[in-house]
C-alpha cells in the first residue's frame, strides 16, 4: 500500500503544507476558457445549442422539443425504481423536511428600538431558482432531495431542476422520483456549463432564473463564475471533499472505511484521513485493500485516484493541536470526527460545512436520511459559508415605522448626522420644511 499518499505534516515546509489544502477547482482558467464558447452559444441559440452540446458531450439523444421532462416520463419513473428504493428516498425526504421546516424564518419581525419606532426584516421566498443536481460519475436522487425540499418550504413559486440527460434522452428515473415527492415538477434535461447558461439567460424550452444552487463539476463552477452578474450562484459547491478526523479511540479499519465514502465520487474528489496516531494510520493502510474488494471497479478506479494523488491520503500530525489546525486550515466539505468522545474535539474546531459526531454517523446518513443539508461549500469557502438552507430560497427586507410621537428625537439625530456627512438633502428631508409638510 506504498502507494497511497502519506504526508507527515511535522516533516513538511511551509508550501507542502499549503499543497495540501488545494482542490480540483482552486485553478479554473483552464475551464472559464472552455466555457465561454458553451455560454454564447447557449445565448445566441437557445434549445438548438442545448440539443447539440447534449449530443457532443454528454452523449444524450435528446429529441427537439424534448428538452423539459413529461408528466409521463414522471409517471414512469415509479415503474422504473425498486419500490424499496422509493420508499427510501421518501423516508429520506420526510427527514431533510422535518429539519429544514425549523429553518424557516417567521414572515416578518418587528422591534420597537424606541418608543414609537419600529424596525425589522421581512421574508419573502425568492420567484424562481434553479437546482442543478449533476450526473456525469452517477446519479445523485440526493442532491435533488436536498435542494428540492428547502426549495419548497421556502415558497419559492418557479423551482426547476436542471439534470444531464443519459444516452438515450432521458433523465435518471431516481432523480424523478425524488422530484416529484419533494414537490418540484419541472425538469430540464441539460447539464454542465450549458445548464448554468440556459437558467441564466432562459431558452425557448428552459425560463430563466434568478440563482442556481447545487454542486457540480469545474465546468459547472467555471460557468458560474463567469456568469455570476447574470444570476446568483449561490453557495460554491464543487467536487466532493471530506477529512475523516480520528483520534487513538478508534480503528483505523474504520477510519479507512469511512475515507473512501467521498473519494469514491470522482478523481477530482479530495479526501483525508487525520491522525496524531501512528498506529490508526498504519491500520487504515492495512484495511484499506480489504474495503475495496467490496467496492465495485469504478469506485475503486476512482477512490485510489484520488488517494494516490496530490488531494487525498493519511496525514499523520504530531499532536491532536496539530490536528485541529490542519483541519481549520482545510476547512473541508463534510468533516468525521471518529473518537469514543467526539464532542471532547468539537470545541477546537471552527473551520467546517459539516461535522458528523462519533462512529455511528458516518457521511453517508448525512448524504442521504439524515436531516441536514449535504449541498455544502467546498474549496476552503466553508470559512465564510454554510450548508444549503431554507434561507438560500428567500430574500430579507428591513422594514421600518415611525409614528409621530417618535419621529421628532430620530430626526434630530439624522440631521446632525447628515450634516456632518455633508449630505444636504438628507439634512432637508428630516428639517423644518419636512414639519411644514408634516403640518398642513
Amino acid at each position: 500500500m506504498s502507494d497511497i499518499s502519506f504526508h507527515d505534516l511535522s516533516s513538511l515546509d511551509a508550501t507542502q503544507r499549503a499543497s495540501l489544502l488545494k482542490r480540483a477547482e482552486a485553478d479554473l482558467s483552464v475551464f472559464v476558457e472552455k466555457v465561454r464558447p458553451i455560454i454564447q452559444a447557449v445565448k445566441d441559440e437557445g434549445d438548438a445549442a442545448l440539443i447539440r452540446f447534449a449530443r457532443e458531450l454528454d452523449k444524450a439523444n435528446v429529441a427537439e422539443g424534448g428538452l423539459q421532462v413529461s408528466e409521463a416520463e414522471f409517471d414512469a419513473a415509479f415503474d422504473k425504481v425498486e419500490k424499496d428504493v422509493v420508499e427510501s428516498i421518501g423516508f429520506g425526504i420526510d427527514n431533510i423536511r422535518r429539519f429544514h421546516e425549523e429553518q424557516k424564518p417567521e414572515t416578518m419581525w418587528l422591534k420597537e428600538v424606541r418608543p414609537g419606532a419600529y424596525a425589522g426584516d421581512r421574508y419573502t421566498p425568492i420567484a424562481s431558482v434553479a437546482l442543478y443536481v449533476p450526473r456525469g460519475k452517477g446519479a445523485f436522487p440526493s442532491v435533488t432531495m436536498m435542494t428540492s425540499v428547502p426549495a419548497v418550504i421556502a415558497g419559492v413559486p418557479q423551482i426547476a431542476i436542471v439534470t444531464p440527460p443519459t444516452s438515450d434522452g432521458s433523465v435518471d428515473a431516481a432523480t424523478l422520483v425524488a422530484a416529484r415527492l419533494a414537490g418540484v415538477h419541472t425538469v430540464y434535461k441539460c447539464g454542465g456549463a450549458q445548464a448554468v447558461a440556459a437558467v441564466a439567460y432562459g431558452t425557448e424550452t428552459v425560463k430563466p432564473a434568478l440563482k442556481i444552487v447545487g454542486p457540480g463539476s469545474p465546468w459547472v463552477v467555471a460557468a458560474k463564475s463567469e456568469l455570476s452578474s447574470i444570476i446568483n450562484t449561490g453557495l460554491p459547491a464543487g467536487p466532493s471533499e471530506a477529512i475523516i478526523f480520528a483520534d487513538d479511540s478508534v480503528d483505523g479499519g474504520l477510519a479507512a472505511l469511512d475515507l473512501l465514502i467521498e473519494a469514491e465520487h470522482g478523481p477530482d474528489s479530495s479526501a483525508y484521513l487525520v491522525t496524531h496516531s501512528r498506529k490508526v494510520a498504519e491500520a487504515a493502510l492495512a484495511a484499506l485493500p480489504q474495503h475495496w474488494s467490496r467496492m465495485t471497479e469504478q469506485r475503486v478506479e476512482f477512490s485510489r485516484a484520488v488517494l494516490t494523488g496530490k488531494r487525498g491520503g493519511i496525514v499523520l500530525t504530531a499532536s491532536l493541536e496539530d490536528s485541529y489546525r490542519f483541519i481549520n486550515d482545510y476547512a473541508p466539505e463534510h468533516l468525521e470526527i471518529l473518537s469514543k468522545e467526539p464532542f471532547a474535539h468539537l470545541g477546537h474546531i471552527t473551520e467546517a460545512a459539516e461535522i458528523l459526531m462519533g462512529p455511528h454517523t458516518p457521511v453517508t446518513l448525512a448524504n442521504f436520511v439524515l436531516g441536514p443539508n449535504a449541498v455544502l461549500p467546498t474549496s476552503r469557502w466553508a470559512r465564510t459559508y454554510g450548508p444549503l438552507s431554507v434561507t438560500d430560497f428567500v430574500k430579507r427586507s428591513s422594514v421600518g415605522y415611525v409614528t409621530s410621537a417618535a419621529y421628532p428625537e430620530l430626526a434630530k439625530h439624522a440631521r446632525r448626522l447628515a450634516r456632518y456627512e455633508g449630505f444636504s438633502s438628507h439634512e432637508n428631508a428630516v428639517s423644518e420644511i419636512r414639519d411644514r409638510y408634516l403640518a398642513g
